[in-house]
């Protein structure tokens, strides 16, 4: 059987270079991080050659709940005990009780939910039923977005992941606008060919950009105007992190399409929702196999989901994460008066926060000396200035000083490039 232990790091290294993805291996080791996991527990993991880091990237969210959490791993192993995968072909009993919970705690316009394997193919789910809906091609997403790597999904996003696979896309067929630019929206809105507007409700990849009050309603409001659907991508931004199962009911808005991801698994078994509207999913009445997934709804998956889904939705699991939200917050803004002139600004909502910094490339040089320090976090892959930081829906103030305080010795480090 193996594991972890089999071979060393060097020999983990040299392979991935080798068979895996030598331009990433190569990329984080010019960042400064020499990185290859071994041990993980709740929230914190280690480097195979042993030294322990505190997880606040949680690879997107996918730990909201800590890795291999207790519970999810009870529930899976006595899923294992009846089930398998399943047939993705026939109605079963774990998907038919997922996709009830999902009903119940999605806004009300929603009522199908259709499985996937992975956010990505979630997001080309959600865009298919839009278009069908519509009988339209057009999609407008936000610049520098980020909805995954699929067929459809990776022509919503920024150049840099489309344009390697020439899939940027016919300019007619996918549009951009900017962030929190309603005039913008509403000039590509009201040419009345558009099947879907797609938006993270915090775009993550682009550094937590928050959507100003109205923006995200006013762009629903839109949508309805002109015949076109709005596809809300909480991949990130869902299952509790904004301080609401959905980061959009902070903003009012009833979706037409909601996906979710990461979280949804626990991180113990890959599975993905989208939910869509009775119009959005009328398809299935009239063709039940127009798509299909072999993997998408696996029974064991949504064994795991369901049980993710009960745990996030408890009284005291919420009133944590406003615990968590608060306390990290006092705490970083004490932090950042410290440093005025480089550490300028908190986006949050929730526990998704985007730290950032005065220097063009802040959130690299913190990044390196938060490693340094025992804290896993990722810089903003589209704007190296914020630091994606993003702590658990269970963490506790123990958790909380500790963080704090290696985030503190890790700023100041890295603040001398300022000087």
């Amino acid at each position: 059987m193996f594991t972890v232990n089999e071979i060393t790091k060097e020999t983990a290294l040299a392979k991935s270079i080798q068979w895996w993805n030598p331009g990433k291996t190569k990329q984080w080791q010019t960042d400064g991080v020499d990185l290859v996991m071994g041990k993980r527990e709740g929230y914190y993991f280690y480097d195979l050659s042993g030294k322990k880091l505190m997880d606040v990237h949680l690879n997107g969210g996918t730990y909201n709940l800590g890795h291999r959490n207790p519970e999810i791993i009870e529930a899976l192993q006595e899923g294992m005990k009846e089930f398998d995968m399943g047939n993705h072909h026939f109605p079963s009993v774990a998907r038919a009780q997922l996709a009830e919970i999902m009903a119940k705690a999605a806004p009300d316009t929603l009522k199908y939910s259709i499985f996937s394997s992975g956010g990505s193919e979630a997001i080309d789910i959600a865009l298919k039923c839009a278009r069908y809906a519509t009988k339209r091609k057009k999609i407008i997403s936000i610049q520098n977005g980020y909805h995954g790597h699929t067929g459809l999904a990776v022509s919503l996003g920024n150049p840099r992941y489309s344009l390697p696979f020439l899939s940027d896309g016919d300019p007619n067929e996918f549009v951009q606008v900017p962030f929190n630019d309603l005039e913008a929206m509403k000039s590509a809105l009201s040419k009345g060919d558009t099947a879907c507007v797609i938006v993270e409700t915090v775009p993550a990849t682009y550094g937590f950009p928050m959507p100003e009050a109205t923006y995200l309603s006013s762009v629903k409001s839109m949508c309805e105007q002109y015949g076109t659907l709005y596809i809300a991508d909480e991949v990130q931004t869902g299952l509790l992190r904004t301080g609401k199962l959905w980061g959009i009911e902070h903003y009012d808005v009833k979706p037409d399409i909601l996906v979710t991801s990461k979280g949804f698994g626990g991180g113990i078994y890959p599975i993905a929702a989208t939910l869509v509207s009775e119009q959005a999913g009328q398809w299935m009445h009239e063709d039940g196999f127009a798509h299909m997934s072999t993997f998408g709804g696996s029974e064991l998956g949504c064994i795991v989901a369901m049980k993710v889904m009960e745990i996030t939705q408890r009284e005291e699991v919420r009133q944590n994460v406003n615990f968590v939200a608060g306390y990290l917050r006092e705490g970083l803004e004490t932090i950042r008066r410290q440093y005025p002139d480089f550490f300028v600004d908190i986006r949050q909502l929730g526990v998704v926060m985007g730290l950032v910094f005065g220097h063009p490339e802040g959130a690299k040089h913190v990044m390196r000396s938060l490693y340094e320090n025992g804290v896993w976090a990722i810089y903003s892959m589209l704007d190296p200035r914020v630091l994606q930081f993003k702590p658990g829906l269970l963490c506790d103030k123990s958790y909380c000083d500790e963080l704090l305080s290696r985030v503190e010795t890790s700023i100041a480090q890295a603040s001398t490039i300022m000087i």
